[in-house]
């Protein structure tokens, strides 16, 4: 991340020398040795962290996907990471001076989309905003949201309630609420289900776009869909079981920059990119 001007996600430079002139730098988020018992052991010693990651000449946060398939635990650490439960054992930490995360200090788009249904979208929108404690006069709250409207494509849906709209366009507020709301963590529990591949293509556009608003924007995707949490990530965390063992753990990191398969606009036809989304596969 640097601080000049945001880019578009199709815009920005792509190939060898943009990867190696990457620096990984403060860690902006911890997990130690998280578990997390109930019945039985769900989730256990997992460990990772998450660097800011610097670009000469682009200003993008990060993109870290945790994937993994279904029932394995990914909601569990989910709502760990985002302070909403606690673990058996184990700590998050965020920001540079790496505190305890707590409830409120990520912003989460649940697969729900959780809106006020009595609400309109701008009404929605404008709680958002005034979430993330800026001073703003009634015209300013009107000129943001209607600028960001924008950038959604959400302007003509303004006036309407969230049951007017498509899951598409819920997800669309729900995001960028969470924008609004000034939260530079953004939780997302599987962001591609249930989503036909022209909407799946959207998703991934508008969460790059999220990642260059701010630089130090980091997005967490919570997913089991491998192909399209790798087409955005930087880092890849596999949770999985390991052989003889109880509880699910991190099994794998996958630095995609330092293989020169982050920040491509055509990463999915890339045979090194199909080679190792194989293999990846056959590991969750």
């Amino acid at each position: 991340m640097s601080t000049d001007q945001p880019a578009s996600p199709h815009e920005q430079p792509a190939g060898n020398g943009n990867h190696a002139n990457h620096n990984r730098q403060e860690v902006i988020l911890c997990a130690e040795n998280i578990s997390l018992r109930y019945d039985k052991l769900i989730l256990r010693d997992v460990n990772f962290t998450i660097r800011n990651i610097t670009r000469p000449g682009v200003n993008q946060g990060q993109v870290v996907s945790l994937i993994g398939r279904s029932g394995i635990g990914k909601t569990q650490l989910f709502k760990i990471l985002a302070g909403l439960n606690k673990p058996t054992t184990g700590t998050v930490k965020i920001n540079a001076e790496q505190r305890p995360v707590k409830a409120g200090d990520m912003g989460i788009v649940p697969q729900n989309y959780i809106l006020f249904t009595h609400r309109t979208v701008l009404e929605n929108l404008t709680i958002g905003l005034k979430q993330s404690g800026r001073k703003l006069s009634d015209k300013d709250i009107k000129d943001t949201i209607n600028e960001k409207a924008d950038l959604f494509d959400l302007r003509d849906h303004l006036k309407k309630y969230p049951m007017q709209l498509s899951g598409g366009q819920r997800q669309r507020v729900s995001i960028l609420q969470q924008v609004l709301a000034g939260n530079h963590f953004i939780l997302f529990d599987e962001p591609f289900s249930g989503l036909d591949v022209i909407m799946i293509d959207r998703v991934v556009d508008l969460l790059l776009k999220v990642s260059c608003m701010h630089e130090h924007n980091t997005l967490i995707v919570v997913s089991h869909d491998v192909e399209n949490a790798m087409a955005i990530s930087d880092t890849v965390y596999i949770l999985a079981r390991q052989q003889g063992k109880e509880g699910a753990t991190i099994t794998e990191t996958i630095d995609l920059v330092n293989m020169g398969l982050a920040w491509e606009p055509e990463i999915r036809r890339k045979p090194a990119f199909i080679e190792l989304l194989d293999q990846i596969k056959h590991k969750i």
